[in-house]
């Protein structure tokens, strides 16, 4: 047979299409051709499997060698189309039949001795073979990866001679065992109990947790906001094992090293003030996910919030609103999932402290100028953390807190009456489901009308404000949003009432 078939894939953001390898050899001088749009590092691979095959001991045949890689408009990059190019010409001379590579899918960049290397981005490859039934040839290193997922056959082989003996069924090789997760350590998570004082803070970040609101803590230096937004992921609920395989497939692809033993925790992430725009929404002439998309299905935390380049601050609007984040090239476009939990912290003043007395409020208004209306408007909880006085310290150490255990269960029942009731969290509710389950009586409408008439508040915090009043009262149990509710999520825009405090001086 002068045609072989071949399947494999591409990387593609998080999505690995699949890839037909097409092989003919045909009469002619000999000469060894790659069509379909490859790369420059694609089209290297034919000295690298040349000398791969002439080095395991196979003929390599001294005919006219045709690849194409299919579809033609999809670019193709990297090494990962070398092991399948090479079984290609193999099963193409007649060496192996083509019925053993039917259900079959290979991966892997061929060293000249023809050893199998390792290649970035295994997991979307692994993801999508099994949602195709296929079985799976990849190199040793890729294997502790792929593994992760269940129900899925890995045959790890870490030389081409191996694969090949192994389709012939010269010498079978045993499959991975996979689906064996790693066990979780929960006392890697730093606990609220930690935090003494602050109960106006605590209360608030479990309101986050529980409906998965964005934060933000506005208070003096060393009052304790960089030790409340560590300890969300432990009072967050654990991830399912799809949100964990959704996390890890973005930490296979984004160059940032092997994944993390504990990956069924929540991703925490905490970019430095100085990071560009690229660096936090992602990009490159090859995209490659940023720091939102690394936090997806858990928490990103801008620390010194003021500090950040407004601009910089403004590209993440659209993905706190979306849950993902697109970025178009001009030869590719890819889509890279951002749905991760917002936790800022910031001083209210240059000087560290709004009333120390050091400046006056016109240089303060332009310090939290930096902070664009339209960027706060998608920040639900606007939080107070103010200095606790030394006497309170003592007296707070001597008294233990709840732990991250306690506050987590209540977290999580108040996440499942959130899931029976609409299928989803509250802020990802749309504007009907706000009308359906955050139904207000005439009273209490014109009780928050009024209130965010005075605060100068826009709809989006008129529908955030409701939001947050529906988790408070899932947090008790209450079927119905009350005053009381209203009245607590009010009170969680300090940020606008500083600012507008500063505007009437």
């Amino acid at each position: 047979m002068s045609l072989a078939i071949v399947h494999t894939r591409a990387s593609l953001g998080v999505e690995a299409p699949l890839i037909t390898v097409e092989v003919h050899l045909s009469n002619g001088l000999p000469a060894f051709n790659i069509v379909g749009l490859p790369e420059a590092s694609v089209r290297e691979s034919r000295d690298r499997v040349r000398s791969a095959l002439i080095n395991s001991h196979f003929e390599f045949p001294s005919r006219r060698i045709t690849v194409n890689l299919a579809p033609a408009d999809l670019p193709k990059e990297g090494g990962r189309f070398d092991l399948a190019i090479a079984i290609g010409i193999i099963t193409a001379a007649g060496q192996i039949e083509p019925e053993a590579i039917r259900d079959v899918e290979f991966v892997g960049e061929l060293a000249l001795s023809g050893e199998l290397r390792a290649i970035p981005g295994i997991l979307p490859f692994a993801i999508a073979a099994k949602k195709a039934g296929k079985q799976v040839f990849m190199p040793e290193g890729n294997v502790p990866e792929a593994s992760l997922l269940k129900d899925l056959t890995i045959y790890p082989a870490s030389h081409l001679a191996q694969v090949f003996r192994h389709l012939v069924k010269q010498e079978i090789l045993e499959p991975a065992i996979v689906g064996q997760f790693v066990d979780d350590n929960p006392d890697l998570l730093l606990d609220m109990q930690d935090i003494v004082g602050q109960s106006c803070a605590k209360r608030a970040l479990e309101i986050a947790a529980a409906g998965g609101h964005n934060i933000l803590f506005s208070g003096p230096p060393g009052t304790g906001k960089t030790m409340l937004a560590n300890r969300l992921p432990g009072i967050l609920p654990p991830m399912t094992e799809e949100e964990a395989l959704q996390s890890a497939a973005i930490a296979s692809i984004s160059n940032k090293g092997k994944i993390s033993e504990h990956w069924l925790q929540r991703p925490y992430r905490s970019p430095h003030h100085t990071s560009s725009a690229v660096a936090l929404v992602g990009g490159g002439s090859n995209p490659r996910p940023g720091e939102i998309s690394l936090a997806h299905q858990g928490v990103l935390f801008l620390d010194e919030l003021t500090e950040f380049d407004r601009k910089v601050l403004d590209v993440l609007r659209e993905p706190m609103e979306s849950g993902e984040v697109c970025i178009s090239r001009a030869a590719r476009q890819a889509v890279f999932p951002a749905r991760f939990q917002l936790v800022a912290a910031m001083n209210p003043s240059p000087t560290g402290d709004a009333d120390d007395g050091r400046t006056s409020s016109e240089v303060i208004l332009r310090y939290l100028n930096r902070l664009s209306g339209p960027f706060l408007d998608r920040i639900d909880l606007q939080v107070e953390v103010p200095r606790i006085p030394t006497h309170a310290f003592s007296d707070e150490i001597q008294r233990q807190g709840e732990t991250s255990a306690i506050i987590q269960q209540r977290v999580i029942q108040a996440r499942n009456r959130q899931l029976q009731r609409c299928g989803k969290i509250n802020t990802e509710m749309s504007g009907s489901d706000i009308k359906q389950h955050c139904s207000l009586n005439q009273a209490d409408r014109q009780f928050l009308e009024s209130a965010v008439t005075q605060l100068g508040l826009s709809i989006r915090s008129y529908h955030r404000i409701l939001k947050v009043a529906r988790t408070i009262a899932d947090l008790q149990q209450e079927a119905n949003i009350q005053r009381e509710h209203l009245a607590e999520a009010m009170n969680y825009r300090a940020l606008e009432r500083l600012i507008r405090q500063l505007k009437n001086n």
